[in-house]
């Protein structure tokens, strides 16, 4: 009974991580090798939603394209949460290419995005990311001489490294605005680049396919921008000054 429920829990836990895992899991129970085997159905399923996933609506990006617009980490496409729909993704090719128009070389992260299958299927920790139409975007960031860091985030995953800044939002309970305050010590010295985050945000608030742009108040402050598409996205959700969302 214990092992059945661990495993049950592993289903659990790799299905709402990355969609295919516990699919993976639970059918490589039924096999003589089932590690060796969960690693052959996880990365056997992982290729096909490439392929499948487009006749649902949603398309990939890759991991492997070295042009304007890159993911951020291996993790984000081993882990399934990279997934579009068509039109955000040619939304986010045109604003990248945008920016590296106007400055050369620039590298435009992205970060979660959504699973391939199932609209409503929900990608932990996120509160959306339901549907293809929401994705993340890392920051710009400039190392300590100033000059601009080509792929460079100040954490490994691109998220939990706050640009800190004045808020209005109090201490409470039952909130994912974590502050991570122990956490931020460790990260790289990094700051923001204000010309090439602010031509991003411009460029995605001028395209009629961009409806909503989350980013923290000070940083909306203190980089110039404006616009009606520009949020806040409220004190119960997550910090939006260590990356900008925004959906379709």
């Amino acid at each position: 009974m214990f092992r059945f429920i661990l495993h049950g829990l592993a289903v659990i836990l790799l299905t709402l991580l990355t969609q295919l895992g516990g699919i993976a899991w639970a059918l490589s129970r039924l096999t003589a090798r089932p590690l060796l085997a969960f690693v052959g159905l996880y990365a056997g399923l992982t290729a096909l939603a490439i392929w499948v996933a487009p006749l649902t609506g949603r398309t990939a990006l890759s991991c492997f394209d070295q042009g304007p617009l890159q993911v951020q980490s291996w993790f984000y496409c081993a882990s399934n949460r990279s997934y579009v729909t068509p039109e955000l993704k040619t939304a986010l090719q045109e604003a990248s290419a945008t920016v590296d128009a106007a400055y050369p070389g620039t590298q435009t992260l992205v970060l979660d995005a959504g699973f391939p299958f199932l609209t409503g299927f929900p990608l932990l920790p996120h509160l959306s990311h339901d549907d293809g139409e929401k994705v993340d975007l890392a920051f710009y960031y400039a190392d300590a001489a100033g000059e601009y860091s080509p792929g460079q985030t100040r954490s490994p995953i691109g998220y939990f490294a706050f640009e800190q800044g004045e808020t209005s939002c109090p201490d409470q309970w039952l909130s994912l605005r974590w502050d991570l305050a122990w956490l931020q010590p460790l990260w790289k010295t990094y700051g923001l680049k204000p010309n090439r985050n602010r031509l991003l945000i411009e460029t995605l608030v001028d395209d009629p396919r961009i409806g909503k742009i989350f980013v923290e108040p000070h940083l909306q402050e203190s980089l110039g921008l404006s616009g009606s598409k520009i949020r806040f996205q409220g004190c119960r959700a997550a910090r939006h000054d260590d990356h900008i969302h925004l959906q379709l």
